[in-house]
């Protein structure tokens, strides 16, 4: 997926956003702002419901009534208080593949994702990604956003305090956050919590499989198409179905899928 400068081109919805960030000046300083600043978990909240809000205003979210929006919640319902954490979700209905979670509890999937994942891969994509937030992963991957779009002078970035974002840099941070990569091992954790949730609900634990096998499909080949925000940000697909498998035939939950394919319908009617 191409490189967005300011805001996520979805559907072409947001030509509208026209307003540039110059970090040149900045480029000195990011590295000490980053050593200097104390970043709390409570400036990561904030700060995600900042950035949140912001993509919520500037793409187009399913309403109450909408299939998307009836499927999440007839999923998703009874899991808004999970874990310690309250959550709520709501639906991008956008061309690309991808689901995220922030700190404040905010979920948001894509309409895209919905297309061709089943409700057990749903489970399994957004419980990974509820996995992310109760390790506070997204606290790093936040503050790391947060830099991007602070570091406009030496004081801003290395004042060592959160400083207040205007519209433009809070739309900075907000693409900074989507492109934020987790370690491996961050990610190993959240595919754990992932599969955890899964078993401890009842759900099909296969699902967990299923869904990183069509990740794994859909990146033969993969040019600048619309999953690969997605893919990119969860690698080894095919690695981490395996190890799921195994973990699933460990405790005879395992049942063979049979030939994983990518739906040629959309599956949220």
């Amino acid at each position: 997926m191409k490189k967005i400068i300011i805001c996520l081109t979805f559907l072409g919805a947001m030509n509208s956003m026209n307003a540039q960030f110059n970090l040149g000046k900045a480029a000195g300083v990011v590295t000490k702002g980053a050593k200097a600043l104390t970043f709390t978990n409570e400036d990561a909240i904030k700060l995600s419901k900042e950035s949140v809000d912001w993509m919520d205003k500037n793409n187009p979210v399913a309403g109450p009534k909408d299939p998307y929006t009836v499927r999440l919640n007839k999923l998703f319902g009874k899991h808004k208080s999970q874990d310690g954490l309250n959550l709520n979700y709501k639906v991008y209905k956008v061309k690309d593949i991808n689901a995220f979670a922030c700190a404040d509890g905010s979920v948001r999937v894509f309409s895209s994702l919905m297309d061709i994942m089943t409700d057990n891969e749903l489970l399994a994509v957004i419980g990974h990604e509820i996995g992310h937030v109760k390790n506070q992963d997204t606290k790093d991957a936040m503050k790391s956003a947060y830099l991007k779009a602070a570091a406009l002078d030496a004081a801003s970035s290395a004042s060592g305090t959160v400083a207040t974002l205007n519209d433009s840099q809070i739309g900075k941070m907000a693409n900074a956050f989507l492109d934020a990569s987790h370690s491996k091992k961050q990610e190993s954790e959240a595919d754990t919590y992932s599969y955890d949730f899964m078993k401890a609900n009842k759900y099909d634990v296969v699902g967990s499989y299923t869904a990183f096998k069509k990740l794994a499909l859909l990146s033969e080949g993969n040019t600048q198409s619309g999953f690969e925000k997605m893919f990119n940000s969860h690698p080894d697909s095919e690695k981490r179905a395996q190890a799921i498998k195994k973990r699933a035939e460990k405790d005879g939950l395992w049942k063979d899928p049979g030939t994983v394919a990518i739906p040629t319908t959309k599956l949220t009617k």
